[in-house]
């Protein structure tokens, strides 16, 4: 029989790990922020050695960079980092939702239709909720890749939005104008699924929407 492990059972630095990762993903340590050895040890009540280890998985992860002189900080938007994990991104996740959509059921198209739903109301709202976008953004593609049956595509797509979750609200603040092209481009993925369209078109069209972005994020960071 299987069993869990409960929190309280959790090492030191696996409870630092959680912590640090809990507060950049919700962008409470956003893109820069310092992270100070001494300072995040006394917050947690532990010594300095496990948020050293939890910072080095973290840094693993590409999450946390080590600068020069100034110590590890959040991963900014690093224009190559950000171009070479959304297109690998493109490639693994537009693989899975394609092997998902023939097992996606009426309840869950329409589970993700509901999603871009609140996604479009914030589309549409005068200030954008990146932070609440980028939520409501991976759970949409979360139901639809959810019965991908090669695990190890699968894993890569997790991976790749973990890696992602420290620059995706830095990235919608670069483009607002895309949250509601990707509104759009979910509803034609859904729709192509709905319509029993073919594995490589469901593939393609996830492939061009990730792709799609991509670029309107380097375009912006060019300019």
């Amino acid at each position: 029989m299987t069993t869990t492990t409960p929190a309280t059972e959790l090492s030191k630095s696996q409870q630092a790990y959680a912590y640090l990762r809990d507060r950049i993903a919700s962008g409470a340590f956003g893109p820069g922020y310092r992270l100070v050895l001494g300072q995040i040890a006394s917050e947690l009540g532990f010594s300095t050695v496990p948020v050293r280890e939890a910072i080095r998985m973290l840094e693993a992860e590409g999450v946390v960079t080590y600068v020069h002189n100034v110590g590890a900080q959040v991963t900014t938007l690093d224009r190559g980092v950000y171009r070479d994990t959304m297109e690998t991104l493109s490639l693994v996740e537009g693989f899975a939702t394609a092997q998902s959509a023939p097992r996606l059921t009426a309840a869950e198209i329409a589970e993700a239709r509901e999603i871009n739903a609140r996604m479009r109301e914030l589309a549409a709202a005068p200030t954008l909720d990146a932070s609440r976008f980028t939520r409501l953004n991976r759970e949409f593609h979360s139901v639809l890749f959810q019965h991908c049956r090669n695990e190890h595509i699968a894993d890569l797509v997790r991976r790749g939005w973990h890696r992602l979750e420290t620059m995706r609200e830095s990235s919608f603040g670069f483009v607002p104008e895309r949250t509601a092209e990707s509104v759009a481009e979910h509803e034609e993925l859904l729709r192509l699924i709905e319509s029993g369209a073919g594995p490589e078109v469901i593939e393609r069209q996830a492939r061009l929407h990730r792709q799609n972005t991509m670029h309107a994020v380097l375009a912006s960071i060019d300019d």
